[in-house]
């Protein structure tokens, strides 16, 4: 009986691999004299500014786990995508490498169809720094999202400055303690620490209740639950959400609420019921 081979050396393997799908005419490196398709170990040493015999030796198995700092120079020298550099780090260091948090550049047409499809689930894609991204009919039906301007989309500040949303909230200070702590949480997986920081000094100096619990340091999951929301049209509304991450977008995640009840089903289908026989706007 035959035995499957295996691979005492993965990391290697990964690296040998990677560099070898590299074109070295693309990258200002010489034809001549090539027995191999892709970089030679020495081109990915001086891309990545390391010794040419110490990545030999990382190849071979050799030399003990390499840094951090060098990973990242050896994944931008082997032009990773998000995914490959994370894998490069699992199987160096056994971890995850640090988050590289990168503003949204959108959504792909499938996840707006996947949005789309949840009829009477109100669902809608943030990014971890709390700005909405898209939504679907059934949120702008409950949240009034699509009436929101381009720069009123971050949710926190709907939370903390803005009356309406707080007048919806059957216990505001229970939502905005979650949602800070959440928040922090959320910003600091994705790298983007730095990034909210002109946003959180922006609330402290607005409103002296984010400043206080801001201060708490909590952090929380997103997660799941349920959301009691006093709407203005049908009243009480009871929402259980989960909250899920994008598949290869740190930068963004899913929260999807679905009606507690039958009878809340019913308050959402005439919430979208009432927004479709609405006559559009003109404008004057």
């Amino acid at each position: 009986m035959s035995v499957a081979p295996t691979n005492d050396n993965p990391l290697g393997s990964y690296l040998k691999d990677r560099r070898m799908k590299l074109d070295p005419a693309a990258l200002g490196f010489p034809m001549a004299r090539r027995r191999t398709p892709g970089l030679r170990r020495e081109e990915v040493a001086q891309r990545a500014n390391v010794s040419a015999t110490w990545y030999t030796w990382l190849e071979q198995g050799r030399g003990g786990a390499p840094s951090a700092d060098v990973l990242e120079r050896i994944a931008r020298a082997l032009m990773l995508t998000g995914v490959e550099r994370e894998h490069l780090f699992l199987l160096a260091l056994g971890r995850a490498p640090e988050a590289r948090y990168e503003a949204a550049s959108g959504i792909s047409p499938r996840l707006q169809h996947l949005l789309d499809v949840l009829e009477f689930s109100p669902a809608f894609v943030k990014t971890f720094t709390w700005d909405l991204v898209t939504w679907n009919r059934a949120a702008a039906a409950v949240f009034g999202y699509d009436t929101f301007a381009s720069d009123q989309r971050n949710i926190l500040r709907r939370i903390f400055l803005d009356p309406h949303t707080r007048s919806v909230q059957l216990d505001w200070e229970s939502v905005a303690r979650f949602a800070v702590a959440a928040f922090r949480a959320d910003s600091a997986r994705a790298g983007a620490s730095k990034t909210v920081e002109a946003l959180v000094e922006e609330l402290c100096g607005k409103s002296p209740e984010f400043d206080a619990i801001w201060r708490d340091n909590d952090v929380r999951a997103y997660g799941e639950g349920t959301k009691h929301l006093r709407h203005p049209q049908v009243g009480l509304l009871a929402m259980e959400y989960s909250a899920f991450a994008v598949d290869g977008r740190p930068d963004l995640s899913m929260v999807v609420y679905n009606p507690a009840t039958p009878a809340d089903v019913d308050k959402v289908r005439g919430l979208i019921a009432a927004r479709s026989a609405a006559p559009a706007s003109t404008s004057a």
